[in-house]
């Protein structure tokens, strides 16, 4: 429950902070005074809301590296170094990919994603605990996962809808609060109103309900893009390692997760999921779930 209200209050937040900017920089006061241009309410959100996920997809490599701990494999060191920065290079060059840069970051529990805001300039990292846990064709298995990730376009994908959602939540929440508004002053001939304080509250109140939905439809974007990198991790590994390997981090989802919560959704785990409310805002599809699809699409070929 606590990862998803991490999960909640980051997507709020971005509306959050775009709302006090448009009141910050006098806009919501012009348009209230001027009566709402809907067109032009709708573009100037759609410019404050799509800036937030463009600037966090152009700096999601390196708040990765920083948030998460990765180091990044410039001359391979050892063996599994130079097994791992081979592999991806060889996955890369199957998907029609530039080769990513490739990491490794200390944490225990078996892990991996995939980051960029491009195919071609992207970052595939890993846990120490998957590399010493893993057999290796299913350390390549989650390495081909990632990878289709990033040919998939995932990571931009996701930025653009969050960027769209976040537009219609500031969009509709003042749609909302001028309706109120402008029904409260025709039942008082113009002398009511919610007034400057009523209509701050209610594009709050209505930018939480709706930010809520919004972060439902991102959730369920995000399910739907791990069906597709396990496809195309089954394609490239092989369906029985890639099964093997989601099987393996289904036997380790009780080990403490170390995956900062903003990294989860390009993370290749965590997939268990209970109540409604966790299916619902889940950035994973629980692993049976994706094990059982895998297996099916191998049964129609």
């Amino acid at each position: 429950m606590m990862r998803i209200m991490l999960f909640l209050a980051t997507n709020l937040a971005v509306v959050l902070v775009a709302s006090f900017t448009l009141r910050l920089f006098g806009v919501e006061g012009y348009l209230r005074s001027q009566g709402i241009n809907f067109t032009g309410l709708l573009l100037f959100c759609f410019i404050v809301g799509m800036a937030g996920s463009i600037i966090s997809l152009f700096m999601s490599k390196w708040l990765a590296k920083r948030s998460t701990g990765t180091v990044i494999i410039e001359t391979p060191s050892n063996a599994t170094e130079k097994w791992l920065v081979d592999t991806v290079a060889e996955l890369s060059r199957e998907a029609g990919i530039k080769t990513p840069e490739v990491g490794i970051f200390p944490a225990q529990q078996s892990n991996a994603f995939a980051t960029g805001w491009n195919k071609n300039d992207s970052l595939v990292a890993v846990s120490a605990g998957l590399l010493n846990r893993m057999r290796p064709e299913e350390v390549r298995a989650v390495l081909a996962h990632e990878i289709g990730h990033v040919a998939n376009g995932d990571m931009v994908t996701l930025a653009l809808i969050q960027g769209v959602v976040n537009t219609f939540v500031m969009f509709f929440a003042r749609a909302v609060a001028h309706l109120i508004d402008t029904f409260l002053k025709s039942r008082s001939d113009g002398e009511g109103g919610l007034g400057f304080m009523g209509y701050f509250a209610v594009v709050m109140i209505a930018e939480i309900v709706f930010g809520i939905i919004a972060s439902a439809i991102v959730a369920w974007f995000s399910r739907y893009r791990e069906y597709r990198a396990d496809e195309a991790g089954a394609r490239l590994a092989g369906t029985g390692a890639m099964v093997n390997a989601l099987a393996r981090l289904k036997a380790e989802t009780e080990m403490p997760d170390q995956m900062p919560d903003q990294m989860r959704a390009m993370a290749i785990t965590k997939g268990q999921t209970r109540s409604l409310m966790e299916r619902m805002f889940a950035s994973h599809p629980p692993l049976d779930d994706r094990i059982r699809a895998l297996k099916e699409a191998a049964y129609r070929q």
